[in-house]
C-alpha cells in the first residue's frame, strides 16, 4: 500500500468512527418523541390561599344586637343616568353694578369706612363723599344728565311692567298645564333683572335731583356716594382725594348670594342631557356620596364655543355664605334624558378598603356575613349604581357595615 492510499484509508476510517459516535449520542441522549421536559420547580408555595368568597364573619347574638345590624337589598331597577362635566361659576346679569361719578368732582373719604376690594357693604351705605366741580359747563351737563336719568327711570319701569306681565302669563299657563316650570323660572329671572335695573336708575336720578336742588339753593355740600345694593366691593377705580371726570367709574359692587354655573357641554351630548332638570354642584374631585349643592336651570343668552365644539348650559346656585367664587371651577352632575335598568345597592352598604376597593357584606346565614366585591359606577341620592356586584335580591348590610369591615380587617374588636 502506498503512502497516499494509507492516508486516504485513515481519513475514511476517522469519518466512519465520528459518524458512529454521533449516532450513538443521538440515540442515547435524545428524549422520546412524545416526552416533555420536566416542569420547573415552584418558586414559592402558599399554605392557605385567600379567596374572596371565603371572607365571612359569624357574630354572636350579643354582638349582632350590639351592632344593631340592618340590611337592604340589591336590586335591578330603572335609574336616572348621570354624567359629570366641568363648570365655572359666573356672576349673573344684574348682580354686578358699577357706580360712576354723576359729574366732575373730587372724592372725599367717608367717616367710619375705608373702601377696599372685598369690603362687604349694605344697600344705601355711603362709601365716598363727592364734592362736585360746578362751572358753567358742569351746570349745563348736570341739567342734561338729570333729564336723561329721569328718562332712564321711566324706561326701566316700563321694562319691569312688561316683565311682570310675562311672569303672570307664564304662571297662568303653568297652572293650566299649558306651560312649564322652566318658563316660569325664565320669566322670574327677567323680572329680577328688570327690578335691579330700575333700582339703579332710580338711585342715580335721586342723586342728581338732590344735587340740582343743592345748586339752586346755593349750597355745594359733599354728596354721599352710596352702595346701590347689598354685596361686596369687587373693584376700586378711584380713591379718596382724586378728582374724577363725569361718568368715571368709582367702584363695583357685586352680590354673590346667588351665582350662575356655566357648563360647556359637547354638542354631541346635548340631545342626551336633560337640560330642564336640576343639576348637582360639587368639587372637581368629588367622590361618590360627597357634598353637593342643588342648582336649577336658568334662561341665559345662547352661547357656544366653535373651537371646542361645546354649547353652554346655565344653572343658578344658592351661594349665601360665599362658598363659591366667581371663576371657580366646579364639577357639575347632569341627569340624562333616558333611564337605564341597572344593578343597584344602598349606598350605605358600600365600604372601601385602603386600596380603594369597594365591598358590601352579604347576609349568608344566621348571623353570618360574607364580604363581596362590588364596582360602583356612580351614586344617585342614597343609591349606588353598580357595574358588578351580587345578584339581585341579595341582602346586604346597611347599618353596621363599617364595624364588620373593622372586625374583618383586624383593627377592631
Amino acid at each position: 500500500m502506498s503512502y497516499r492510499n494509507g492516508l486516504l484509508t485513515g481519513f475514511v476510517v476517522s469519518l466512519l468512527a465520528s459518524g458512529v459516535a454521533g449516532a450513538a449520542w443521538w440515540l442515547v441522549g435524545k428524549p422520546g418523541g412524545d416526552a416533555k421536559p420536566p416542569p420547573p420547580a415552584i418558586p414559592a408555595t402558599v399554605s392557605k390561599p385567600l379567596k374572596e368568597d371565603q371572607i365571612a364573619i359569624t357574630l354572636t347574638p350579643e354582638a349582632e344586637a350590639r351592632l344593631a345590624i340592618r340590611t337592604g337589598t340589591v336590586e335591578r331597577k330603572p335609574m336616572k343616568r348621570m354624567r359629570v362635566y366641568g363648570g365655572e361659576t359666573v356672576v349673573p346679569p344684574g348682580r354686578a353694578v358699577i357706580v360712576s361719578a354723576p359729574l366732575a368732582g373730587t372724592l372725599k373719604p367717608n367717616p367710619g369706612i375705608t373702601p377696599a376690594p372685598g369690603l362687604v357693604v349694605k344697600r344705601g351705605q355711603p362709601v365716598f363723599q363727592f364734592l362736585p366741580l360746578l362751572d358753567p359747563v358742569g351746570r349745563a351737563n348736570l341739567t342734561a344728565t338729570s333729564v336723561e336719568a329721569e328718562a332712564q327711570v321711566q324706561n326701566a319701569e316700563e321694562q319691569l311692567k312688561a316683565a311682570n306681565i310675562a311672569l303672570d302669563r307664564a304662571k297662568r299657563l303653568f297652572k293650566g298645564e299649558a306651560g312649564s316650570g322652566r318658563m316660569v323660572d325664565e320669566a322670574q329671572a327677567q323680572v329680577d333683572i328688570a327690578a335691579k335695573a330700575r333700582d339703579g336708575a332710580v338711585s342715580r336720578r335721586n342723586l342728581l335731583n338732590k344735587l340740582v336742588g343743592d345748586i339752586e339753593g346755593g349750597t355745594t355740600a359733599p354728596l354721599p356716594v352710596e352702595a346701590p345694593a347689598d354685596g361686596l366691593i369687587r373693584t376700586m377705580s378711584a380713591l379718596p382725594g382724586q378728582t374724577v371726570p363725569a361718568g368715571a367709574a368709582l367702584f363695583e359692587v357685586v352680590n354673590l348670594d346667588r351665582v350662575w354655573v356655566r357648563v360647556p357641554v359637547y354638542v354631541g351630548d346635548l340631545p342626551e342631557v336633560d337640560a330642564a332638570a336640576p343639576a348637582a354642584i360639587g368639587g372637581l374631585t368629588n367622590r361618590p356620596g360627597g357634598t353637593t349643592h342643588p342648582a336649577t336651570p336658568v334662561a341665559a343668552p345662547p352661547a357656544a364655543n366653535p373651537t371646542a365644539g361645546t354649547a353652554d348650559l346655565y344653572y343658578e346656585l344658592d351661594n349665601r355664605g360665599t362658598a363659591y367664587r366667581p371663576g371657580e371651577r366646579v364639577g357639575v352632575t347632569l341627569p340624562l334624558r333616558d333611564e337605564a335598568t341597572s344593578l343597584t345597592a344602598p349606598w350605605a352598604a358600600v365600604v372601601f378598603d385602603i386600596n380603594g376597593g369597594a365591598w358590601v357584606y352579604e347576609r349568608t346565614g344566621e348571623r353570618t356575613y360574607a364580604r363581596r366585591r362590588v364596582s360602583v359606577r356612580y351614586v344617585h341620592g342614597g343609591t349606588a349604581v353598580l357595574a358588578a356586584g351580587p345578584a339581585p335580591g341579595t341582602a346586604v348590610v346597611t347599618a353596621g357595615a363599617a364595624e364588620l369591615f373593622g372586625t374583618d380587617a383586624g383593627f377592631s374588636k
